[in-house]
């Protein structure tokens, strides 16, 4: 587990990174933010669409070689963008760090659903978000910091020689036996096609993306719009880390005891309210209470989407979890590139307002969902505390 902690750490860090430092990039590179925030989307752009491949490829070349591959052309390329002179060489090796990174995480997850019993799942990737509250925390607090006090190129910098020395580290992790048979690419996404649950989480994981990502990685602009220093921002959006962290243990030992619809409903009724305070107001303390209000939301919620892409069809393991991944970042960039004007226009009254809505959407739609499904193959049993079945199975045949 420290192995996959790091792997979350070190990508984590690499992503969450650019939010506190989207304005002095800008005023580096002579550029509106708009367009700064449209070339951040970028890296969650290429981050989604590549998701698939990686899939395809830890099938084929196993989870271990797969993340040890990515981790070093990411780190390469994410070093190699220090040297960036325009907007568009940033936007262009950004974005290729952001297709290698995009094995990183989901090739975790990946893991822990070969070698984790499906009944103790969600606690390990639970713990599996240390590493990615630390870097969250890291990033928000740190980048922000470093991109004021000398300049934002060190601090990816630092990230692509993190994921350089990881690379090498992992040759230490031992590639899992899953006792599943291999199927081709074709055959999972066939698999995935004729899956309603399996299509259905995928979907959420776009909806997901768009709201809590998209959120995230506009909080400390907001709070920069509502007066804050890039600095104080970037320490206000760390609480974010810090909520991660701390619901990491609390959720996670909630999850033997209640079955997911409960904890999808918790975090979703978090992110609402989240989303509904920063409406409101973009001030700095209001900045950090929704950061902290998110960094909730994401263990309950996304943790048990996460644990359910696992689950809704083990035949195809490798490509639900890459492809859900995919969906969560292609939503994330959807929004950055949809809502730029509105940010370059401080509308961000709107913009969480209609965040909001969606998270209310979401929650309703996941919490339904996931009460009426029950696996049907995972070798093991259903969740102890699931409600008796009404009516036919959901479960994706």
């Amino acid at each position: 587990m420290p192995l996959l902690q790091a792997v979350g750490l070190v990508s984590t860090l690499d992503r969450f990174a650019m939010a506190p430092m989207l304005v002095a990039m800008a005023a580096d590179l002579g550029a509106p933010v708009a367009d700064v925030v449209a070339a951040a989307g970028v890296y969650f752009l290429v981050y989604g669409l590549s998701q698939p491949l990686w899939g395809v490829a830890a099938e084929r070349f196993g989870r271990v070689r797969t993340m040890r591959v990515a981790l070093l052309l990411g780190g390469l390329l994410t070093a190699g963008s220090v040297l960036s002179a325009s907007l568009a060489v940033l936007a262009v090796t950004r974005g290729l760090a952001g297709g290698f990174f995009g094995a990183a995480y989901p090739s975790c997850l990946i893991y822990l659903g070969d070698t984790v019993p499906a009944a103790a799942r969600q606690h390990a990737i639970s713990r599996l978000m240390v590493g990615v509250a630390l870097g969250t925390a890291v990033a928000s607090a740190g980048a922000g910091v470093v991109a004021d006090r000398f300049t934002w190129r060190a601090a990816f910098l630092a990230t692509g020689a993190g994921a350089l020395l990881l690379s090498w580290v992992l040759r230490s992790l031992p590639e899992p036996r899953t006792g599943l048979a291999r199927s081709s690419p074709s055959a999972s996404l066939r698999l995935i096609g004729r899956s309603r649950p399996a299509l259905l989480v995928l979907g959420l994981a776009f909806v997901e993306g768009a709201v809590l990502i998209g959120v995230v990685t506009l909080l400390p602009v907001a709070a920069h719009h509502g007066g804050a220093s890039l600095t104080s921002a970037g320490l206000a959006t760390a609480v974010y880390g810090a909520a991660v962290l701390v619901g990491s243990a609390v959720f996670g030992r909630l999850s033997r005891r209640w079955h997911p619809w409960r904890l999808i409903t918790l975090g979703g009724s978090l992110a609402v309210l989240a989303c509904s305070l920063l409406a409101t107001t973009q001030q700095l303390w209001m900045a950090a209470t929704v950061a902290g209000l998110l960094g909730l939301t994401w263990t309950a919620l996304h943790a048990s989407l996460q644990t359910w892409a696992t689950e809704v069809l083990p035949a195809a393991r490798a490509l639900v979890v890459a492809c859900f991944a995919g969906a969560l970042f292609a939503g994330s960039s959807v929004a950055a590139v949809a809502l730029a004007d509105l940010v370059d226009a401080g509308r961000f009254t709107l913009i969480s307002g209609l965040a909001a809505v969606l998270a209310a959407a979401l929650t309703a739609v996941a919490a339904i969902a996931r009460s009426r499904w029950a696996p049907t193959s995972d070798g093991g049993a259903p969740h102890p505390t699931s409600p008796p079945a009404a009516g036919p199975s959901t479960s994706g045949r």
